[in-house]
């Protein structure tokens, strides 16, 4: 684990040049949290979040030192995306990228993936709580979904 302090990191708007860190820290973070994907699935999710257009979200990077540790997407008061390095996840940035996501963006919305029980902890933590689950994901695949907002 690698030693950091709170002030150490800092939340930056996207940009290009972040694109191939983003994707190094999906495929990191994937591979350490959805261990529920098959092997399949996870290939045609990689293709096509490989090719993914970051810029039709408001898209946030947290850097530490100017390496992409982790980010968040967010449109219309939704977290569509969140993931963090692996060797960043416990240190309580995720905490902050939800904090920075309600109180800087109007947060309100976020699906997590029903066999991720510790996002789904980590939502509820936050204060998030399920009001809808699906059977499938949003690619129609055997993933459900429980769609989560928050308390007010």
């Amino acid at each position: 684990m690698i030693p950091i302090e709170q002030n150490d990191f800092q939340i930056a708007v996207y940009h290009r040049k972040y694109k191939k860190q983003i994707f190094s820290v999906w495929e990191k973070s994937v591979l350490a949290t959805h261990d529920f994907l098959s092997q399949k699935d996870f290939t045609e999710i990689k293709t096509l979040f490989h090719d993914y257009d970051f810029e039709v979200l408001e898209m946030f990077c947290l850097l530490v030192e100017n390496t992409v540790v982790g980010f968040i997407g967010i449109h219309q008061a939704k977290i569509e995306m969140l993931f963090l390095d692996p060797e960043f996840i416990g240190k309580g940035l995720g905490r902050r990228l939800i904090e920075f996501a309600i109180f800087e963006k109007g947060a309100k919305l976020v699906d997590v993936n029903e066999q991720n029980i510790n996002a789904k902890g980590f939502y509820e933590n936050a204060g998030f709580q399920t009001y809808e689950r699906t059977e499938k994901d949003d690619f129609g695949k055997d993933y459900p979904l429980l769609r989560m907002e928050l308390k007010s």
